[in-house]
């Protein structure tokens, strides 16, 4: 059943969004695991390979009804399979002594995933000989990025997750360079919902690292403290998305029509809404470990500063949410957020001073300068709401 103009999520589709939280929490896991530049890259080419998929079924979702027919099963057939490639995660790139070999069950079942969407898409596309064309077009795509995906499980280290990025490459050019024609986007206000659930979604699992960050830790006044700022941040993080940022991009998607929509919705929504979500899970893998070294009194002293890999996840992350936040409003109203871009800036020129900052006192600049952003553009909206009454009466 085609979907119409009016269409919203379904539950269906927040079942699957159940997978690829875990997907998520799993990701930020294996970055937490291998603390390092290397572990950092694997773990952000594994968010891309999860958010092509996801991507692939928001996609299918907002051009049929995915809770109706053959779609639904197909959908329940691609959430098994998501949910082994979840469980393959932490062993995608070295595999565990015992057991399956993890590497090639992760190529497997992600090649899978994406010939279920592609199977429920032509089923879709029965009718219309522009949506198939395309769609096989994307199954070229699909094919050498699957065997270098295949090829790199004989590989470790620098090569491996260099093939990684070639077979990514390979597949997000293709779809880009094929351009818009032949997508259709009938629905853009699910469309817009979807990927606005996702961003929560992603933001939760910020939420969730301070507590797994805490654990079974005893709780004391430090922590407590540090848990609300570490709250605030994400609440700040939500604000800056959701109060004008969402907004803006719905109503211009919304607006546009044709070939002009699917060209809006594939530069704002399927590739700049990547590096946003990068950006809140590279910063969940900072609070993680900040929270280790606030809680565990154990192993670390009460003002014992974040260093390393974990501080630059935290503020380099922060930044690149900020510079995607600032894409979108470019891609949307054709001018950047110049202040959202300066404070990415100083978040990593501020790293090196941050790293002799207790933990603790971390999480309160980070969420202070959230804050600070926003109260700063608050003030500015207000102002310039004020001159523009001003003129007209």
């Amino acid at each position: 059943m085609t979907a119409d103009e009016d269409h919203r999520v379904s539950t269906i589709e927040l079942f699957f969004d159940l997978v690829f939280v875990y997907a998520i929490t799993q990701t930020t896991q294996l970055m937490a695991d291998h603390l390092s530049p290397m572990g950092v890259g694997q773990g952000l080419v594994m968010l891309a390979v999860l958010w092509w998929c996801w991507c692939s079924y928001a996609w299918l979702g907002t051009t049929i009804h995915v809770d109706h027919g053959v779609a639904r099963l197909a959908m329940f057939g691609a959430m098994a399979v998501m949910f082994l490639v979840s469980l393959t995660i932490p062993e995608a790139f070295v595999d565990r002594p015992g057991g399956l070999f993890a590497p090639v069950l992760f190529v497997v079942c992600y090649a899978l995933v994406r010939l279920l969407h592609l199977v429920a898409y032509l089923g879709a596309a029965k009718h219309d000989p522009g949506l198939r064309k395309v769609l096989l077009r994307m199954f070229v795509g699909l094919l050498p990025s699957v065997v270098l995906l295949a090829v790199s499980t004989a590989l470790s280290g620098p090569w491996q997750l260099g093939l990684w990025v070639v077979a990514l490459l390979a597949d997000y050019l293709n779809v880009y360079l094929a351009g818009p024609d032949g997508w259709r986007l009938n629905s853009p206000a699910h469309f817009a919902e979807r990927f606005g659930l996702i961003v929560i979604i992603a933001l939760g699992e910020s939420i969730v690292a301070i507590g797994i960050g805490i654990g079974p830790l005893p709780m004391s006044w430090l922590v407590t403290g540090a848990a609300v700022c570490g709250l605030a941040l994400a609440a700040g993080m939500w604000w800056t998305y959701f109060d004008v940022v969402a907004r803006v991009s719905e109503h211009r998607l919304t607006r546009a029509t044709g070939t002009e929509r699917t060209k809006l919705a594939t530069d704002t929504y399927t590739f700049l809404h990547l590096p946003l979500i990068a950006g809140i899970v590279l910063v969940a893998l900072g609070l993680k470990k900040a929270f280790v070294y606030i809680a565990d009194t154990e192993h670390h002293t009460p003002g014992e500063a974040l260093h390393g890999v974990p501080i630059w996840a935290l503020t380099g992350g922060l930044a690149v949410y900020l510079v995607a936040l600032s894409a979108l409003r470019k891609r949307n109203l054709g001018s950047w957020n110049v202040q959202r871009l300066v404070v990415g800036v100083l978040l990593v020129a501020a790293t090196p001073l941050l790293e002799h900052v207790p933990a603790a006192a971390l999480l309160l600049v980070a969420a202070a300068v959230v804050l600070g952003l926003i109260t700063f553009e608050r003030l500015r909206f207000a102002d310039w709401r004020r001159k523009v009454h001003t003129a007209h009466s």
